[in-house]
């Protein structure tokens, strides 16, 4: 069978260079089939657990990872079940059930949404984790895949932090491509800034809760194998606000026609917000100051509006 994913544009952006002072590349998984670049290593994962013998899917997810568990699901011709918390948007639900999966409201925040949905697996059902998975690992690494076939070796990358699937996959990606000494710029937003605490703190960490708006960053403890990965020196934890995050969004919908979720803000803002206090990326970016080249994984997001960036705006300001 055919990867669910497809083959996405990487492409230079005039706007961004200007302002960052350097050439700064996006590869634009906001095109995938589901607006996200999930769809990558979920749909691999789907497909091997069904050819191994799952009947049926089950997911808990803030949003994207369930958009694609739902597709991946229908193509495969197998029942979906998306556990998802209350702070998932009216959209994202509207476009998981779209794609003829069952929908479940359970719990505050995703962890919650996780542990029920464990406690209704049952035979011949897979769970699919959203970030915890070396299955999608494997397959969100194809994204560097992709970068190098196009003949592209970045100075450095800069990608969104959820639970940590994105970060693992890249890396995965460049070891394998042997780009393993380009650094990684990790961002997150403050409220659901899971691995930043936890490399601060040097071990891996519980958020008491997830208090940014950026929900579908909000996984409370991030996936062990991306924290080691973050304490290696490649890999450069930072965060944002959720005002830069929303201010990056819709800039970039401007700049590039394009409408992304404040999870994908985050990492945008490396870039709209590289010289303000609302970031705290001046001295990592003082890290990657004399590479050519940044690549920026524009991951998505399906579930929002410019109406709701613009509301968002206005009650951050």
């Amino acid at each position: 069978m055919s990867p669910f994913h497809v083959q996405t544009p990487l492409i230079p952006s005039r706007p961004l260079s200007r302002l960052f002072g350097r050439r700064v590349w996006l590869k634009l998984d906001a095109v995938q089939p589901c607006g996200c670049y999930k769809i990558r290593g979920i749909g691999f994962a789907c497909e091997e657990y069904v050819r191994r013998g799952a009947q049926r899917l089950l997911c808990s997810s803030g949003g994207n990872a369930g958009l694609a568990v739902a597709y991946a699901g229908r193509e495969l011709g197998v029942s979906v079940t998306v556990i998802v918390p209350e702070t998932t948007t009216e959209r994202a639900k509207e476009l998981i059930g779209r794609e003829d999966a069952e929908v479940v409201v359970y719990g505050s925040s995703w962890n919650e949404s996780h542990e029920y949905a464990l406690s209704r697996s049952a035979e011949e059902t897979a769970y699919i984790h959203p970030f915890d998975d070396p299955l999608t690992w494997r397959g969100h690494a194809t994204v560097i895949d992709e970068v190098r076939e196009a003949g592209l070796t970045p100075g450095a990358v800069v990608l969104s932090v959820g639970g940590g699937g994105l970060l693992c996959g890249v890396i995965e990606g460049l070891r394998r491509n042997d780009m393993e000494n380009v650094p990684v710029v990790a961002v997150e937003t403050v409220g659901a800034d899971s691995l930043y605490q936890a490399v601060q703190a040097d071990h891996l960490i519980e958020l008491e809760a997830i208090t940014s708006i950026a929900t579908t960053l909000g996984a409370k403890r991030v996936a062990r194998q991306a924290f080691e990965y973050a304490k290696e020196k490649a890999v450069l934890s930072t965060v944002v606000d959720d005002r830069a995050a929303v201010d990056a969004c819709i800039e970039f919908a401007r700049d590039h026609r394009l409408i992304v979720e404040p999870a994908c803000g985050a990492a945008l803002a490396v870039i709209y917000e590289h010289d303000s206090a609302r970031t705290r990326t001046r001295s990592t970016l003082n890290e990657i100051s004399d590479r050519e080249d940044i690549l920026v994984i524009v991951c998505g997001g399906a579930g929002v509006t410019m109406e709701q960036l613009e509301g968002w705006r206005k009650v951050l300001r």
